[in-house]
């Protein structure tokens, strides 16, 4: 008997730690009723973004360089990308630019439900070089560039440096006045010009150095003049150079804005900054970007997502002419991860968002990896701030991992990823874009293989497994929505709000397209339609909504303005990028958000402020605390009293004695 029970000790204890080890690792669940009761709160209705007419013929994979064809659908993957903004000025943000790989057009068109205010058009870089058999276009940002009024694009390519795409000021036109857009109504220039191949995949736009200009951050991902998509190119294209610290990629490249002009033939000039980041940090194979400011003195940090590597989080100690940043690490304990260490993962770093995830008042840092079952489960990144915003002068990063305890770490393979406040409870919800090649045939077992390989040798394409069309890796994804549910974990309730259709999602796009205080968002989809999702949620709360503007400089002296509702031909200036603004809530809750600059992948929110203040404050005065660089380069803070709704605040000249009530006047 004795020796029947030692025969059986070693399975029962292996069966017991097998147990214990699952019990662990499961994720707590909601149970179909909490589910549905959870879902009853958000309602999207789908539509399918506009295309331009008689378009290209579909396709469904690149041509690529000839020791690149037998991975030819992994370098086929990224490519689509959507951003929201107002563009032919009638105050909201209800145009979308989006990239469809599919026709490799760049597509300007009112978003579905919007009017058919203009016939949908492609911005193509005419009077520029560009060889339509070795570039592709990669992502948009959308920003006033040439600080006329008008909102520009910038596009970034694989295969050659951006374009921006700078729209015209006809004789006698009025800043607010709505025009029906046109291909005409905008003129390409060169953000760089050495005619340099280069291969972007993330953008951001902010004033970095704080002389009250917008700078321009673009984070390459394969190496400075390579050939990637030159399929009648000799010799061997490189991948990255190992599978966890591959610092082999693209520059990071910095533009100071420099000058200029406006009107017919406008022009804008940039001047490129140089040896910023070390080496180890400025060739990362970059996938995303984020620029916020994180220690409230109005120099925006930087976050770079980096593939087969480390993220960074740069600290912002630049002076006016002059960037300067330092990586900064977070602090190993005992119980830590290697990986859940900022600045010490070897994870993807495939999208980045910022949002006060616990109400302290501080921003977190929200990042997608990979994280699919019965695949690669890495992790997703919820960055909680520590509160130690001194520790940043120490090199140390005041962020703690928090994405396992708070349900956010797992979903799919993820790309853009977003925290906003969808139906205007008072609480962020999480939403991801997911899956990578959508195909037959489960290449997972060799992607798994390549993982395990030597990493000396990873670098040599002809060596990798065959990822050619009709290959799958995690392309049947479902896009996940997070919401919070009273036990504090965020729950994925993608299926009970509609997402029940496989997407292979790159982009995320959010604005309030129609002004109703509902965040609407876009999906852009690789190899297939892209989609709008127009918020019709029920019983949403009281909302804070925020356009914030700085005067042009033919208008420096203006005083500070505010009115209700949305920007218009009385009310109109240049996006304040990074201003930030605090709202402390009658029960206590504390809402900050800072104007976006185009953090993620290459998806991009439109340049407002959107804060859910839930039921209890729909009529209340809310105590708005707003902080801002002024077009000179000084900081800049102003109180003001708002009602909930949309407002419009031009920052100009304030008094310090003063404070500011709603509708501009003085309070004391």
């Amino acid at each position: 008997m004795k020796s029947g029970f030692r025969q059986l000790a070693a399975p029962l204890a292996a069966i017991t730690l097998i147990s214990v080890c699952y019990a662990m690792a499961r994720f707590p669940s909601l149970s179909e009723s909490d589910a549905v009761k959870l879902a009853a709160k958000f309602k999207f209705e789908k539509a399918p973004l506009a295309e331009v007419a008689n378009h290209p013929p579909y396709k469904r994979v690149r041509q690529v360089h000839p020791s690149l064809s037998r991975i030819s659908a992994w370098i086929s993957s990224l490519g689509a990308s959507a951003a929201f903004a107002d563009l032919d000025g009638d105050g909201l943000p209800n145009d979308i630019v989006n990239v469809d790989p599919r026709s490799d057009l760049v597509t300007v068109a009112p978003a579905p439900g919007t009017g058919e205010r203009y016939a949908p058009f492609a911005l193509t870089p005419s009077g520029l070089p560009y060889d339509e058999k070795t570039t592709a276009p990669m992502g948009v940002l959308v920003g006033d560039f040439n600080e006329d009024g008008l909102a520009d694009v910038l596009v970034y390519y694989w295969g050659r440096s951006p374009v921006i795409f700078l729209r015209r000021k006809n004789a006698g036109y009025d800043l607010g006045t709505q025009i029906a857009l046109s291909a005409k109504d905008y003129a390409p220039v060169e953000l760089a010009t050495g005619g340099e191949r280069w291969f972007s995949n993330a953008s951001i736009q902010a004033d970095l150095d704080g002389d009250g200009h917008i700078d321009l951050l673009i984070g390459n991902y394969f190496q400075d003049g390579a050939r990637i998509l030159d399929a009648n190119a000799s010799g061997i294209e490189a991948m990255n150079e190992g599978l966890a610290n591959a610092v082999s990629g693209g520059r990071k490249h910095f533009f100071h804005w420099e000058s200029a002009t406006s009107g017919e033939n406008p022009k804008v000039r940039f001047s490129e900054a140089t040896n910023i980041l070390s080496p180890e940090v400025e060739h990362g194979w970059t996938l995303a970007m984020g620029a916020a400011d994180l220690d409230n003195d109005q120099l925006p940090e930087v976050y770079l997502g980096n593939d087969f590597g480390p993220d960074r989080l740069l600290h912002n100690e630049s002076t006016p002419g002059h960037l300067r940043f330092t990586a900064l690490e977070g602090r190993r304990r005992f119980t830590d991860p290697k990986s859940c260490v900022l600045g010490r993962d070897s994870f993807k770093g495939m999208g980045c968002d910022f949002g006060d995830v616990n109400g302290d008042g501080l921003l977190d840092i929200y990042v997608s990896n990979i994280a699919d079952k019965f695949a690669l489960t890495e992790s997703h990144f919820l960055w909680q701030s520590t509160g130690r915003l001194d520790d940043m002068k120490h090199g140390i990063a005041p962020y703690e991992q928090a994405s396992e305890k708070l349900g956010l770490s797992r979903s799919g393979w993820g790309w853009d990823c977003r925290l906003a406040d969808f139906n205007n409870s008072g609480a962020l919800q999480a939403v991801q874009a997911v899956g990578f090649i959508k195909g037959e045939i489960n290449r997972w077992p060799e992607l798994q293989s390549l993982g395990t390989s030597n990493s000396r040798i990873v670098h040599d394409p002809r060596l990798w497994p065959s990822f050619k069309p009709g290959a799958d890796l995690s392309g049947h994804n479902l896009a996940p929505f997070f919401v919070r549910a009273g036990d504090g974990r965020f729950y994925d309730i993608g299926r009970d709000v509609g997402f029940s259709e496989p997407m292979v999602t790159k982009a995320i796009a959010i604005a309030d397209v129609d002004g109703d205080g509902r965040l609407d968002f876009a999906f852009g989809n690789q190899w297939e339609t892209s989609y709008f999702f127009h918020n019709v949620s029920p019983d949403s709360g009281a909302f804070l909504g925020l356009h914030l503007l700085l005067p042009l400089a033919s208008e420096s002296q203006t005083s500070l303005r505010e009115r209700s509702g949305h920007p218009g031909a009385d009310l109109r200036g240049r996006p304040a990028i990074c201003a930030q603004a605090r709202v402390m809530l009658p029960d206590g809750r504390k809402l900050v958000a800072q104007v976006d600059g185009g953090s993620g992948h290459s998806g991009r929110r439109s340049p407002d402020i959107h804060l859910g203040l839930g039921q209890s404050s729909s009529t209340a005065s809310l105590d708005v605390e707003i902080k801002w660089r002024d077009i000179a380069g000084q900081v800049q803070q102003t109180h003001l009293g708002l009602a909930p709704g949309w407002h419009t605040v031009l920052l100009g000249r304030t008094n310090p004695d003063k404070r500011f009530a709603a509708n501009g006047g003085m309070a004391p």
